[in-house]
This record gives structure tokens, sequence and C-alpha cells, in this order.
């Protein structure tokens, strides 16, 4: 019940029940009252008629009994006379039924029919009277007085009266019939309510449905355009709004896919913010750099805290508004911060910070300066040494050719070193810029690795360490590498362990198959180099322990280079530290598939 009358159907038949309802009942009232007056009025007609009529029979007829009989035929049942004198005497009686007596002396005691009788008017008057068919029971009747004229005599007057039975009867039916009428009326009303109702409300009804389904995202929903009404015209204009969301939702979801692939491809760390420093929105490499900094500072999981750093910018720029650069450090990586006021209309709504990371271009700053330090020291040695003892021989300091010799022998030396020096800058240079071709070849690793080991052979002697070489027999190992590059390569980590392995020392070259790689691996028994250094062995100039140091001629670029041309071929160089002392060099290069 209460779902129809929530329903559209319910109230407009409510209102069309009660509009129909209230203008029955007006009418009705307005009918009943018509009609019981015109009944009346037709009575009192029909009253006047039949008194005129028996005024002239009385004057026209002598004899009482024909009288008597064409009076009784005019008079029907309900309707009774009688005629009275000038005196107030009932001269002639016409009555049927009971209660003649006490009717007749009711009437004839009633003052305005005894005037009226005195100044010879009509006169009509409603009246209370016993009833002519039960006893003891009033009646309401109409009574009639009308003057009879008798030749020159005049007062004798004709009483006609009619019990409103008659009428009441008429009214009665008059009343049914229009009760009735207003009934089928009132069932005819709610059938074309109900029909007009469910005109209206089955496409509000689907207009509804399609509605949720839009809500849902189903933008594809379509309305049957049957009228071509204002509910046909709605349904259209309901379309062309499906229609037009589905183009706008599409383009919003274009723009913002659009943003997220953008931000998501940013190397950048974007964050936004609420106006109550609350994050709105951030890419993978913001959510990445907060959750470290959460991990560093023992924050917990769902801790929605940001940077201090950050936390003072950002309020600068929302009580502010203004924009704020700056460059900061969080967990030990470095950042160029810039935060930006948003607006919504003239009022700040919040604020975009954008993160760049900025330790890269801070290593390689510190990496230049410590390159220029190595480079400049490295050559301020051999430079002091050639300016030094070239001004001697100029000033004549030199008094035997012997000193002359070493001197210019020194001199010799020292400028082999730079060119060295030069030479491995140069060629790292190149390595690291992309700008070395590599003229590779499928190499048989093992008779290769014999003949670097044999060109060292009379080297390791002389420093009494023993170098020797350790490979499966039968074995064939080919891989796809420069052959000068990789003699580059091990003639460098050999001479450095042979370089720093002390007297009675040894060292060796071994090779194995690993999957579908080949691990080449050199290991000395020297003092070894320091763990907490062997991570920064292969950078430019780098400088480990003294017992490592390159006070026996070596440019501090081997390493380096030996990592550029391994990484170059695909493959990985690592030092770790041996089980008990010394220093293990591995390089891995990719297996030939046969």
């Amino acid at each position: 019940m209460n779902r129809i009358w929530n329903s559209i159907v319910g109230k407009l038949w409510a209102t069309i029940l009660l509009l129909v309802s209230f203008v029955l009942f007006i009418v009705t009232a307005l009918l009943l009252e018509f009609l019981d007056d015109f009944h009346t009025q037709q009575a009192e007609e029909s009253l006047r008629r039949e008194a005129t009529t028996i005024g002239k029979i009385v004057n026209d007829h002598e004899s009482q009994t024909s009288m008597n009989l064409i009076i009784d035929d005019i008079l029907d049942d309900e309707t009774n006379a009688m005629i009275v004198d000038t005196n107030g005497e009932v001269t002639h009686s016409f009555h049927k039924g009971l209660n003649k007596d006490r009717i007749e002396n009711k009437v004839l005691y009633e003052s305005m029919f005894y005037a009226a009788e005195k100044n010879n008017k009509q006169v009509v008057k409603e009246m209370i009277l016993p009833s002519i068919n039960e006893e003891n029971v009033m009646e309401q009747y109409l009574v009639l007085s009308y003057p009879l004229e008798k030749g020159e005599q005049l007062g004798s007057s004709v009483i006609i009266y009619q019990s409103l039975e008659a009428v009441h009867r008429t009214t009665e039916s008059t009343t049914r019939i229009v009760f009735l009428s207003a009934f089928i009326a009132f069932i005819l009303t709610t059938f074309f309510a109900f029909f007009l109702s469910t005109r209206i409300t089955s496409p509000l009804r689907g207009l509804r449905q399609a509605a949720f389904e839009l809500s849902k995202g189903n933008f594809d929903t379509r309305l049957p355009v049957m009228q071509n009404d204002e509910i046909g015209q709605l349904a259209t204009a309901f379309n062309q709004m499906g229609r037009q969301l589905k183009y706008h939702v599409e383009l919003i979801n274009q723009d913002k896919e659009q943003l997220s692939s953008i931000l998501t491809s940013m190397t950048d760390a974007v964050i936004t913010f609420n106006r109550d420093y609350t994050i709105l929105l951030s890419n993978p490499q913001a959510e990445q750099l907060l959750q470290n900094w959460y991990f560093k500072n023992g924050a917990q999981e769902g801790n929605h805290h940001i940077p201090p750093a950050i936390f003072h910018m950002l309020e600068h720029v929302i009580t502010f508004a203004e924009e704020v650069e700056d460059e900061l450090e969080l967990g030990g990586q470095f950042y160029g911060i810039s935060i930006s006021p948003l607006y919504s209309g003239n009022s700040i709504r919040g604020a975009v910070a954008v993160l760049r990371d900025m330790t890269d271009q801070h290593k390689l700053e510190k990496l230049r300066s410590d390159f220029i330090a190595n480079v400049s020291h490295e050559l301020r040695t051999p430079i002091s040494m050639l300016q030094g003892y070239s001004e001697a021989i100029i000033d004549g300091v030199i008094t035997s050719d012997e000193e002359r010799d070493e001197m210019v022998q020194i001199i010799h030396d020292e400028s082999k070193r730079m060119g060295r020096l030069v030479t491995d800058l140069l060629d790292l240079a190149r390595m690291e810029s992309g700008h070395m071709r590599l003229y590779k070849d499928d190499l048989s690793m093992i008779p290769f690795l014999d003949r670097i080991v044999n060109k060292f052979m009379q080297v390791a002697r002389e420093a009494n360490v023993d170098l020797t070489f350790e490979f499966l027999e039968d074995t064939v190992l080919i891989s796809n590498v420069d052959e000068d590059r990789m003699e580059q390569v091990l003639t460098n980590l050999i001479d450095n362990a042979i370089r720093h392995t002390p007297d009675g020392g040894s060292v060796r070259l071994g090779i194995q198959k690993k999957v579908d790689m080949i691990e080449i691996t050199v290991t000395d028994t020297g003092v070894g180099i320091p763990q907490e250094d062997l991570p920064y062995i292969f950078e430019r100039f780098y400088k480990a322990d003294k017992a490592r140091t390159r006070g026996k001629g070596g440019t501090g670029l081997g390493l380096a280079i030996a990592k550029s041309i391994i990484d170059s071929h695909g493959g990985k160089i690592a030092a770790t530290k041996g089980d008990t002392e010394g220093t293990i060099f591995s390089c891995i290069l990719p297996l030939k598939k046969m």
C-alpha cells in the first residue's frame, strides 16, 4: 500500500479522484437542491391547477352528486381538498383516508389561511399534519388556499392539501439516479485515472530504471521513443544526455589515463596535497620515496606523516600562497623540491610538490671533483720530476755523463708514465661514451689464457711468485669477444696480482663453465683489499689500503678500464676477499652455444 501511495500512479489517482469527487459532490448537492425546489414548485403548480379546476366545477355544477364524482376523479390518492365559506365552515369535503377531522381542524385554525379567506388571496404553506395512511404519524403537507368566486359573492375558498411524501419519493428516486451516476462516474474516473497514470508512469518507470543503469556506469542504456509528446521528448533528451555523458566520461578517462601515464612515467616524484596537508595523489616514484622514508624513520604502516622539511615548506606555500623551491636531503638521498599552490577560484585548495632525485648529480659532481683532484695528483708528480731534472740539466748542475744519462732516463720514464696515463684516460672516455669499437670473434678461451700465463711466467719468476693456470682437460670453451681487449683486461688483473703478492706467494688463473656462462678467476695470496674498499675499487683513481698502492708504476685506471671492457661484452667483473688471504677477481662472460 505504501508503495502505491509513494508512487506517482497513486498520487495522480488520488489527485484525480479527489478533484472528481469534489466536483461531483458540489454538482450533486446543487442538483438535489434544485430538484427538490423544482418538484415542490411542480407540486404547487399542480395544486393550483387542481384548485382552479375544482373552483370552476363548484361554480358550474348545481348537483352535489355529480360535483363530488368529478372532483373525486380529479384528485389522486395523495391529494385532498375542502371548500370553506366566508364563516370558516367547511361546505364540501373531498378527503380520502384517515384523520379527516384532525387535518381539517388544524388547517382551518391556521391564522394564515383564515386571513387569506378574508382577503381573497392565494396562500401556500408547508405544514406538519397527521398522515392519511397511518395513525399517530405526522407527515409534511403542502397546503394551498385558493379564493373561490361565485357570482358577485367573494370570501369562499378551496383549500387543497397534498402529502409531500410523493414529492419526497420523486426526489429520492432522482437522488438514487444521481448517486448511481456519481458512482458510475467515480468508477470510470478511477479506470481512466489509472489508465492515464499508467500511460504516464510506465515511461517514467523506464526512465527511472535507465537512470539507475546510467548511475552504474552503463552509458549505452537507451530508452525507446514511443510518443511524440513531452514524455517522448524527455526520452529523446535522456538518450542524448546518455550519449553526451558517455562522450565526456570517455574524455575524462582518457585525460585521467594520460595524466596517470605521464605521472607514472615521470622520473620525478609528484605529490598532491590537500589543504589539511593530507596526500590526495602521488605517483609510484613518490610512494617509493615516502615508503623508504617511513621505514628509515621507524614509521608504521598507515602513518601518513610527511618529512618535516617538506611539511614546513608545504605549510609556507598554503599559508602565504607562494611557490617554494629548495634542495634537501632525505635518507642519504638528495632531492630538488618545488612546491606550488593549487587554486580553486580565488582560494587555495592544496599544493603540488615535485621532487627530483639529485643524488646522481651530486655523485657526478663529486666524481668530477675527485677525478680532477686525482688526475691533478697523478700528473703533478711526473711533471714535478720532469721540471726538476730538466732544470738541473739546463742549470748545469750535472757534473758527469752518468748523472746526465740517469736524469734523462728518469725524464723518459716519467714521460712514458704520463703517456700511459693519458692513453688510459682516453681509452676509458671512449669506452664510457660508446665510441670505442669492439672487434669480436669466436675465441677458444683455454689456449688464449694459456698464452697470457706464459707471457707473465718470467715476470712471476723475477717476483718470486708461483703463477699457475687451472682448467679441466678436454674442455672446449668458446666465447665471442674482442681478443685484444680481453688480453688487456687479463694483463691488468694478472700484473696487479703479481705486483701485490709478496715473495713466495702464488697467483692462480682459473676457468670453468657455469650453465651458459664462462667464469675466469684470478686469485692471489697477497695482503688483500679491505672489505669496505671492495665496492669502490673499480672507480677511477680509487686508492685502497697502502698495501695495494700504485707506487709500482700503475696509473690507477686499470680496473676501471677492465670493468668497462667486460661490461661492453655483456659480462660482469667483481672482486671478493679470499677465504683466508688475498683477493679473488672473477670475470663472467657469455658462452657461445655450439
